[in-house]
């Protein structure tokens, strides 16, 4: 049963045809924010519907582009929600961001524009950086480059992730930084705001598109819809591309990401994306925004409980 790129609604489909579409795939690899949870506080039926996905002997994966937190701490946070879930099932852009360095022999001093999350996982496989946290200017602009702007000679690649401290000095730093050909441009994710209540909280994306602007170089992005977030699941084996199910809110990484790698794909309604963005999509004679077009769509993921 294929329903490619369709946005199906499941809820509209009889019991069996719901079934035999859960029958489909092995694998789920899940969103976090926006799906599983908003900020703090679990979204109604998710965690009995990804324990229960456990139960009956699927593979889960919690895949998340926000930085803030180490793989540990993402785990920490789950479990305490009630989520049936190991560290090894957590795939995160700061735990990625480390081994994307490592994996290259870097051994310079690493910028980090960002949170703890980043430094943390850093530190893990010995790469030296700056303290991350707020980074205020004294006085005016003119007072802060006559007196204040130093550069470190050691710096060898600026790493941008979400910063609720952000500031015109690290965005000063980090382009200049960025004029030294040589000095790696990496960013966690592009995600352009967080799915909260009532306002718009500016995402990682905003950050990274600042500094792109001033430094005039595009950055190399780790977190979805990157393939790189899950190619080494699909190349040890751990997963088989067509049986596994991508879960999201957000349907420019989320579903972007499975397009890519050959996934299932599920739109939840609990986040970002909507039916009206998709149905804009399908009206589109742009085959990029095609490849947005989730091949399924339910209001909350919690809605599957009753499938299963």
């Amino acid at each position: 049963m294929s329903f490619k790129q369709s946005a199906t609604k499941l809820l509209e489909l009889d019991d069996d045809k719901v079934k035999q579409w859960l029958e489909s795939f092995d694998a789920v690899i899940t969103d976090c924010d926006g799906v599983l949870w908003v900020y703090g506080d679990v979204i109604p039926g998710s965690v009995d519907v990804m324990n229960r996905f456990k139960e009956i002997g699927k593979k889960i994966f919690f895949c998340t582009n926000n930085s803030t937190k180490t793989r540990k701490e993402l785990l920490t946070k789950s479990k305490n929600m009630g989520f049936n879930i190991t560290e090894d099932e957590v795939i995160s852009t700061a735990n990625s961001l480390a081994a994307y360095l490592k994996a290259r022999n870097f051994n310079k001093k690493a910028y980090v524009i960002g949170s703890e999350g980043i430094t943390k996982e850093l530190d893990a496989v010995g790469i030296a950086h700056n303290k991350v946290g707020p980074e205020h200017m004294p006085g005016s602009l003119l007072q802060y480059l006559s007196n204040h702007f130093e550069l470190e000679e050691d710096i060898g690649a600026v790493l941008v992730g979400f910063d609720e401290y952000f500031s015109f000095p690290k965005m000063t730093k980090a382009a200049s930084y960025l004029s030294r050909q040589d000095c790696l441009f990496i960013a966690t994710n592009t995600d352009e705001r967080f799915p909260m209540p009532n306002m718009v909280v500016p995402g990682t994306g905003s950050f990274v598109r600042a500094i792109e602007t001033c430094a005039e170089r595009k950055a190399t992005v780790i977190g979805k819809p990157n393939v790189a977030m899950c190619e080494h699941l699909i190349k040890d084996g751990t997963i088989v591309p067509e049986r596994t199910l991508m879960i999201g809110d957000r349907c420019n990484t989320d579903i972007l990401l499975g397009y890519n790698c050959g996934f299932q794909t599920l739109l939840v309604g609990s986040g970002i994306h909507q039916l009206n963005d998709v149905d804009s999509w399908k009206a589109s004679s742009d085959p990029e925004l095609h490849k947005l077009i989730p091949d399924v769509y339910l209001p909350k993921l919690g809605d599957l409980l009753a499938y299963m």
